[in-house]
């Protein structure tokens, strides 16, 4: 299996263009040096706080990933899906899910924020791919959690792993677009 990414397919270039328009206006494609959260350097950098925060962005994300999600439970991963899952939420007038990293030390002490039923089909909803564990991580608890996990859903997939660990799991990551198609033309 590998990413199924819809960045290629001619019905979405216009889309497509519009997204890699907005995150560049919003600055959230960051060229120099820098370190990622796996540990790895890269020499660009998608700043999903600039583009989650930035309505123009996150109106445009929110209507790709309703197109995409059908009638899946939404699942975000915290803490840079939740304003991802939220706004795709709200254009889809579906219930949502907050899988955390790890379950909450105090409250509840949840690791899964929100109603989740036995059996049902979820859709993860991530920010930037780069390995694709954090995403793994959270299907793997709403595995735990008796949900059905077969698709990720990604701004951008780094193209760096993510898409073969997920596909390892029997899990389909789809990507908006591909760090190739948003470096095209830097």
């Amino acid at each position: 299996m590998s990413d199924t990414s819809d960045a290629d397919d001619g019905d979405h270039d216009g889309a497509d263009a519009d997204l890699i328009a907005a995150l560049r206006e919003a600055e959230a494609v960051l060229f120099g040096e820098f370190e990622l959260s796996h540990g790895g350097t890269s020499d660009y950098y998608v700043d999903k706080y600039r583009f989650e925060t930035d309505p123009t962005c996150l109106r445009l994300i929110a209507d790709a990933y309703a197109e995409r999600v059908g009638d899946a439970k939404l699942a975000g991963v915290a803490l840079g899906a939740v304003p991802l899952v939220a706004a795709t939420a709200v254009e889809t007038d579906s219930p949502y899910v907050i899988v955390r990293k790890a379950a909450k030390e105090y409250g509840t002490g949840n690791r899964i924020e929100g109603e989740l039923a036995e059996g049902e089909e979820v859709v993860v909803l991530e920010d930037i791919a780069t390995t694709g564990q954090s995403a793994l991580d959270a299907v793997e608890a709403l595995r735990e959690a008796g949900a059905v996990v077969n698709r990720v859903l990604v701004v951008v997939d780094r193209e760096e792993g993510a898409a073969d660990l997920l596909a390892d799991h029997g899990v389909e990551l789809e990507s908006l677009l591909t760090a190739s198609r948003l470096l095209e033309n830097r």
